[in-house]
């Protein structure tokens, strides 16, 4: 049953964008078609002729197709804020989750758990290379942290020795075969029943450095609210990596700047560093296999692809307040070639549908099921720009200029450049120039494609784990 649903998610994707760009197709057919045009001659210095066109496309096409897009953006704007009132801050109804900030003030009033206390949680499959980075930036916190556990996953390498050597705590798994999520239920398990409602968990991953005021900025949001139930980064891409480095650090300074948009409203709290109150996570483990998805009694869902998407979402439907602040910042890992991008994006998308399969058409998950349509139409609106711009180029003996579009383009361009600002020069030229990144976002496009229709025909996903020590992909 839960296939049949999950299948059923990239073929409700599949529908409705085609619908969506059916009504475009149709809005055009209906209307006057064009008059043949004679481009305009002109000579610029007296050498180079020049062709174009001063006629402006269908103005009613343009206003109807815009006119939808403001409609479907609102829609989802005053969705997302009704359900951030009804289910977080107010209402009779929300006492029935038991992470809803009212429920949580009711249930805590007059009673005090202690300073809030932070144990960090790194999940390590043979992480020897990148560990010692990860634990000094936990030694060099403003706030530091009160424990810091390596959870040793299967590992064949030196990192038990790493981390120990670090000062940190190991904990050896045993027999997981469920890998990050197996790893961290099994730590969680034992770690949970001592913590008190103002403990914490930070899990963050073994290729990751956080800034100096995370755990700082962390505690200071924890102990002023105390309905708070997580706290994620905002992560930005490490140097390195040439062209495609550049290309995955624009598209993660353009995230921030969208969430900084937001205040802190976070889509995901990323598994690269985020504080989870432990109250929140025992919630999550008692309401799994009745109100949420997976095995009672385990905080994460190892059948999930995505087991921060999927956590993210189990938070929201009980109810729990979350935000990603500008101060948690973190650094991390970006894919060094693009087959290795490929497998990571196409475990993202198939693991976000999957999770939309598992928790179905709720308040909570309207956002996500929205996001999902709108990069649908939005891989449609990319290649079809290409390929219509390659019909005129063969379908013409002589390239002719359109002011118009050309102007769209510019603007197009200021907005990526502005985006992309603080990632400096080389950030502003790449985003400047445009097509280097078109080409960038048709790669990830091509990686939405393959994951929605793998799901949408059952085919069986699969999950490849970076060796840091060795420098290859080994899949698991």
């Amino acid at each position: 049953m839960n296939r049949f649903f999950q299948r059923t998610v990239g073929l409700a994707v599949i529908i409705i964008v085609l619908l969506a760009a059916g009504l475009l197709w149709w809005g055009i057919a209906v209307t006057d078609p064009p008059s043949l045009w004679d481009p305009v001659h002109t000579t610029l210095a007296g050498v180079w002729q020049v062709l174009y066109s001063a006629e402006l496309p269908n103005l009613g096409v343009l206003a109807v197709a815009l006119g939808v897009a403001l409609l479907l953006v609102l829609f989802v704007v005053v969705s997302e804020r009704v359900v951030a009132s009804r289910y977080r801050r107010a209402g009779i109804e929300v006492t029935k989750l038991p992470l809803a900030p009212r429920a949580v003030m009711e249930r805590t009033r007059g009673a005090f758990a202690g300073e809030v206390t932070v144990t960090v949680l790194i999940p390590a499959h043979n992480e020897e290379a990148s560990l010692p980075a990860t634990l000094l930036s936990l030694q060099q916190q403003s706030t530091p942290p009160d424990r810091v556990l390596v959870v040793a996953d299967n590992c064949t390498d030196r990192t038990v020795e790493v981390a120990k050597a670090h000062g940190a705590t190991v904990f050896e798994t045993v027999g997981n075969t469920h890998k990050k999520g197996g790893a961290l239920n099994q730590a969680l398990e034992g770690l949970l029943p001592e913590l008190g409602d103002n403990d914490t968990v930070m899990v963050m991953d073994a290729d990751s450095q956080i800034g100096d005021d995370f755990l700082a900025e962390a505690v200071r949001r924890f102990t002023d609210d105390r309905a708070l139930m997580a706290v994620g980064g905002l992560f930005e891409g490490e140097e390195g990596h040439g062209l495609l480095g550049q290309f995955q650090r624009n598209e993660y300074i353009r995230y921030q700047r969208e969430i900084r948009r937001r205040r802190g409203r976070v889509f995901v709290l990323t598994g690269t560093a985020s504080v989870f109150r432990a109250a929140a996570l025992r919630a999550v483990a008692d309401a799994r296999g009745s109100e949420l998805p997976g095995r009672r009694g385990e905080v994460y869902d190892t059948f999930a692809l995505t087991e921060d998407n999927e956590l993210t979402i189990a938070l929201k439907s009980l109810g729990a307040l979350t935000i990603s602040p500008t101060a948690c910042t973190v650094v991390t890992e970006l894919m060094p070639t693009w087959r290795m991008l490929w497998a990571q994006r196409l475990r993202w998308q198939r693991g976000a549908l999957e999770n939309l399969g598992a928790y179905g058409l709720t308040p909570q998950t309207l956002r996500y099921w929205s996001q999902q349509i709108a990069i649908g139409y939005g891989v449609l609106a990319l290649f079809s720009y290409f390929a219509l711009l390659l019909l005129m180029i063969l379908a013409m003996d002589t390239w002719v200029w359109f002011p118009f579009w050309l102007g769209i383009g510019v603007l197009f361009s200021i907005e990526r450049v502005i985006t992309a600002w603080h990632g400096g020069p080389r950030a502003r030229v790449i985003a400047a120039l445009v097509f280097p990144e078109l080409v960038y976002d048709c790669f990830l496009n091509l990686a939405f494609l393959k994951g929605v229709f793998e799901i949408a025909f059952g085919r069986s996903a699969t999950w490849k784990h970076v060796d840091h020590g060795a420098t290859k992909e080994v899949a698991a």
